[in-house]
């Protein structure tokens, strides 16, 4: 078992003369919840599309538990997988029914079983044959986890996992994730906006601005080293004055 679930080095993304993300390095470790945080078009889900093999970087490297993603994508996403409340499971089918089709993607062994035990585990079982459009908000994002939970993955994704719902679905969903950074062998990249959550749930953070890791450390004394009282006042300062922060 590899010391770290992910390691990108020097990771970029050019278009054109136009540069998305201009060679970051990064790890995450076992038990850990990194948050990667930026304003809009830093390159968070440029980042996170080519930890999962959607986008091809123009240089550097992905490693998901020692696994090279760029010689080995399939054996690498088999340790891997994402959920976001923007990216909702097929709404015509019904909760099982959409654990079931990604249990067989994944080669999930005895799958029936395992999707029973998620059902149980995040409470869908008065749920289990109504179809996921007609699902609220909060239910949908709990089936997103569920089957994101179905391998047992080594590297959770989660792309603004609580965007859009109540705080009760929200803190829920906080609660769930860190449980699971806790009792198993994995690691979580997190995304949001929500610096209270991000304060809450991240035992370290990265700030992406302009393609470019501007700054990490932990997030409940983060602010302080740059002289603001919140994370949400230095979130403000990357997005608005990045520049000012710089050595």
């Amino acid at each position: 078992m590899t010391p770290h679930v992910l390691a990108v080095k020097g990771l970029g993304k050019r278009y054109g003369f136009a540069t998305a993300l201009d060679g970051i390095s990064f790890q995450v470790g076992c038990h850990e919840i990194l948050g990667l945080l930026g304003p809009n078009g830093a390159g968070k889900t440029t980042t996170i599309n080519m930890i999962l093999g959607v986008l091809e970087p123009s240089f550097g490297s992905v490693m998901i538990d020692g696994i090279d993603i760029s010689a080995h994508r399939r054996l690498a996403l088999e340790h891997t997988n994402f959920a976001a409340v923007y990216a909702p499971l097929p709404g015509n089918l019904t909760v099982w029914q959409n654990l079931r089709v990604f249990a067989m993607l994944y080669g999930v062994p005895s799958a029936t079983a395992r999707i029973e035990a998620l059902l149980e585990e995040y409470d869908l079982l008065p749920f289990r044959n109504a179809k996921c459009g007609v699902l609220s908000s909060g239910e949908q994002t709990r089936v997103s986890l569920a089957k994101a939970m179905l391998n047992q993955p080594r590297l959770l994704l989660l792309d603004e996992p609580t965007a859009s719902l109540d705080p009760a679905s929200a803190r829920e969903i906080r609660s769930r994730i860190r449980d699971f950074a806790a009792t198993s062998e994995a690691g979580v990249l997190w995304t949001s906006h929500n610096m209270y959550e991000v304060t809450e749930v991240c035992s370290r953070v990265l700030f992406l601005s302009h393609g470019k890791i501007l700054l990490e450390g932990d997030p409940k004394t983060l602010p302080a080293e740059y002289g603001k009282e919140s994370l949400e006042d230095l979130f403000v300062t990357v997005a608005r004055e990045p520049l000012t922060l710089e050595d």
